[in-house]
């Protein structure tokens, strides 16, 4: 069952503005998911994960944004950056807004792509995990940060409360959907969420999903040893990765704290 995000409008809104649409962020947040959920049923979708499309687009990128016409969902672009000359000039040429949608999931290659390509005519958005008001079915009620008066008040009020066990909970399993999965056969109402006393629906039942049976340990090593496989080794040439997984783990274990690059050495 699919979980409304916070950037569903947004994402439209910026399609309205822009021919070309890119969500960025990590892997496995939902990027292709969100989009998927909102697009028209005449945009194409195709992915670069699969070999064939992804050697299409490299070899011959105007046969390919030819083979999948726009409007367009184009998935982890970042395995194809051949296709962005070729975007830039069909955009041009059709100054249509909201042809092609992209995903892409290594930032600094893309991003640098992206900057000389598509400069002017790109809406990015950065995609994370689920926010504490999306776990809590309370996407639509999310507004941007503004310094005003009694805007925290207004603001923790439409939060459910949670109890510290709660909280730590949501901290030690993170954000991923992956992690988290909407009870099945429940009458949802209207934000009455889910509680079985048992640990699963978490306090006093107004937390409206429950820990998927994913493994914490096991997503969590296969995650980082993804990233450590395919995107380090493109960013740079890294010999050693135990030494970098090291560096890595300090520099998680730091999070909050003033960057000390003397004390992180010690531990690598």
């Amino acid at each position: 069952m699919y979980l409304k995000r916070t950037l569903e409008s947004y994402v439209v809104k910026v399609s309205d503005m822009f021919p070309v649409l890119l969500v960025t962020g990590p892997r496995q947040v939902g990027k292709t998911t969100l989009l998927k959920r909102i697009c028209d049923a005449n945009r194409q979708y195709v992915t670069l994960d699969d070999p064939n499309n992804v050697r299409l687009a490299r070899e011959e990128p105007l046969l390919f944004i030819q083979r999948f016409k726009p409007p367009v969902l184009i998935d982890e672009i970042q395995y194809a950056p051949e296709l962005l000359p070729v975007i830039k000039a069909y955009v041009d040429k059709y100054q249509t807004r909201g042809l092609f949608w992209l995903t892409g999931s290594q930032q600094f290659h893309l991003m640098k792509g992206v900057s000389e390509s598509l400069a002017g005519r790109v809406g990015i958005i950065n995609l994370l995990g689920f926010s504490l008001k999306e776990l809590q079915r309370k996407a639509q009620e999310s507004e941007p940060f503004l310094p005003v008066e009694n805007f925290l008040e207004k603001f923790n009020s439409t939060y459910y409360t949670l109890s510290l066990e709660d909280l730590y909970e949501i901290i030690w399993y993170g954000s991923f959907p992956v992690m988290w999965e909407l009870p099945k056969n429940s009458d949802w109402g209207d934000g009455e969420g889910y509680g079985d006393g048992q640990g699963n629906g978490h306090g006093d039942g107004r937390y409206v999903i429950k820990k998927s049976g994913m493994d914490r340990d096991l997503f969590y090593a296969s995650y980082v040893q993804t990233y450590l496989q395919r995107d380090v080794r493109d960013l740079a040439n890294i010999e050693n990765i135990t030494i970098f997984l090291k560096f890595l783990q300090s520099a998680a274990a730091r999070t909050g704290q003033l960057l000390n690059m003397t004390d992180m050495a010690r531990d690598v």
